[in-house]
């Protein structure tokens, strides 16, 4: 009898030195989706994702941009998904976390692999020229996991505080499971590296190459992208999907403009509800597993930190979950050679 998963997608910094070949450990049989993608960039004048991903060293120059990050992310993710074996796996639902959304909607059979490059190397190439603002990412959970009304406390009034100073802004960006993304223009970014307090030795931690994703900041961005991207581009999904704000759209009732809508409009520039969307996910189809794309293993962490404190499952802090990943996983990250062969 099958299992049931709910697939999640990751976002934005997954690829990174140590995912440097993923495309050519686990997808060199995906000839025909690797060269779609290529095909597509090279009328972009844009380099191939296969050429990235088979270079001798990572390079922050060239693997961390959007327009590049963004399309090798999609590939392993859409790679990863596609090699879920469905002779054991019913795929109840996908979400995904920030850009992850977009992948998603690939998975989900909202857009086809043409439409999804499309998509995904525009929002990705939107600043290459130039960066609007940053992130910040801080945790809000104790080294347990467990969640800190403190630290929490402390991240509304930093933000409130840096509102009220003249020209500087920030706003919640991304609800990252134990953690807070921050999104702010580049004074508030400065305000808050220096009155943040340091926690762990690296937090708090201003994401590489990322903008101020899910803020106010980005609603020219989500403007023009309306202008440059079709509501043809979409249709119904052939699997539930569930967006940053943990709306379902389900097959057949699903209206494709609104959904464009959703995904260049408030999905843009108002804060991405990650811990929501995996909170709907465990609540409305219970699955039998959570099914974690690559590249990368980080999003698993937050995954876990969320079941943690919404009490989604019977597990109270970080050894409870790495003592049941072993004993009997529930999270199955395809970044992790050990927990991949388990969805083959």
């Amino acid at each position: 009898m099958k299992k049931t998963a709910v697939v999640v997608c990751p976002g934005r910094g997954t690829y990174n030195r140590n995912e440097l070949g993923y495309l050519h450990q686990f997808h060199e049989n995906k000839f025909d989706m690797i060269k779609r993608i290529d095909e597509y960039r090279k009328r972009k004048n844009q380099v191939s994702i296969w050429e990235l991903d088979g270079k001798k060293n990572f390079s922050i120059k060239e693997h961390l941009p959007g327009e590049n990050s963004a399309a090798l992310i999609y590939a392993c993710s859409y790679g990863d998904f596609l090699d879920i074996n469905l002779n054991k796996y019913e795929i109840s639902a996908v979400t995904g976390n920030s850009m992850g959304w977009y992948s998603s909607l690939v998975c989900a059979g909202a857009l086809n692999l043409d439409n999804g490059i499309h998509l995904i190397n525009s929002m990705g190439s939107q600043m290459k020229d130039k960066l609007i603002g940053g992130q910040i990412l801080y945790p809000e959970v104790n080294e347990d996991w467990i969640h800190s009304q403190e630290l929490t406390q402390l991240l509304d009034q930093k933000i409130e505080e840096t509102n009220k100073i003249i020209g500087h802004e920030a706003y919640n960006s991304i609800s990252y499971g134990g953690y807070r993304v921050i999104g702010a223009n580049e004074n508030g970014l400065k305000f808050l590296m220096n009155e943040l307090p340091q926690r762990e030795g690296r937090y708090p931690l201003h994401l590489p190459a990322n903008a101020a994703f899910h803020t106010p900041l980005l609603t020219n961005t989500s403007i023009r992208a309306k202008l440059e991207l079709s509501s043809d581009l979409f249709q119904s999904p052939k699997i539930p999907l569930i967006d940053g704000r943990g709306k379902i759209w389900m097959p057949h009732s699903t209206d494709p403009w609104e959904l464009w809508n959703y995904t260049l409009g408030h999905q843009v520039d108002n804060t991405y509800d990650f811990s929501r969307s995996i909170e709907v996910a465990v609540k409305e189809f219970a699955p039998d597993y959570l099914i974690l794309t690559g590249p990368g293993t980080n999003l698993g962490g937050a995954v876990a930190q969320i079941l943690i404190n919404r009490r989604l499952k019977p597990i109270l802090n970080k050894e409870d979950f790495k003592k049941q990943q072993q004993e009997n996983p529930y999270i199955l990250a395809m970044g992790e050679l050990g927990q991949r062969e388990l969805t083959k």
